[in-house]
């Protein structure tokens, strides 16, 4: 099953996380993709995109760069339910991937190759119609151990050259949630989390007043 590993590593007794099911891709639906802000042992920011029923899933340290000539290293995780797609909240502390997320961004996005064989060969390129993200981008697939990968699980994500290209720190720029409008410590105060612990080492959190 395409999820026993997302459901394996949790407990939803505990956690609000959804167990979800894959379902049966519908060729004419528009393909959902979403990146989460998640604040857990570390800040970093998870990049999903809607295949075959799932959300296939990245970890990306230093999140997006509208800038193609920045590679952000990105590492696959385990698919995740499309209902995941619409989670932003709390997951409890103790429980895998404990800490704060945000719905960073969401929207659509379209294959611009064959997605299967761009995923065998560690080349998919896709264009994102996202509410922050859009135009045409690329996952490469690296070669060898990479900060810690396989070969098979570190990628990389870049923007491609096209009119949504961009110097500007899009991260910087549009810090909030895309649903809620809230900062990381705003959705940890909301759902009864550690709002101190969610802003720590972001750099768009406001300063902590003395």
């Amino acid at each position: 099953m395409a999820l026993e590993t997302y459901r394996a590593k949790r407990n939803f007794a505990v956690t609000a996380e959804p167990a979800g099911k894959a379902h049966k891709a519908n060729p004419k639906s528009e393909l959902s993709f979403v990146v989460q802000k998640h604040q857990a042992s570390r800040l970093h920011y998870d990049f999903r995109l809607e295949w075959r029923g799932v959300l296939l899933s990245w970890a990306v340290p230093k999140g997006p760069c509208l800038s193609p000539a920045v590679k952000r290293l990105a590492m696959a995780v385990e698919d995740h339910p499309v209902a995941y797609g619409k989670f932003e909240g709390v997951i409890p502390e103790g429980e895998y991937g404990g800490g704060t997320v945000m719905l960073w961004d969401y929207g659509t996005w379209t294959p611009e190759v064959n997605v299967d064989e761009g995923l065998k060969s560690g080349d998919l390129k896709f264009t994102l119609q996202g509410k922050k993200l859009k135009g045409s981008w690329v996952l490469v697939r690296t070669k060898g151990r990479f900060a810690g990968g396989d070969g098979q699980s570190s990628w990389l994500l870049m923007k491609h050259n096209d009119k949504y290209a961009s110097e500007v720190d899009i991260l910087e720029q549009k810090p909030r949630s895309a649903v809620s409008r809230r900062l990381l410590a705003g959705i940890a105060a909301a759902h009864g989390g550690d709002k101190a612990k969610a802003g720590k080492g972001d750099p768009t959190a406001p300063p902590v007043a003395r």
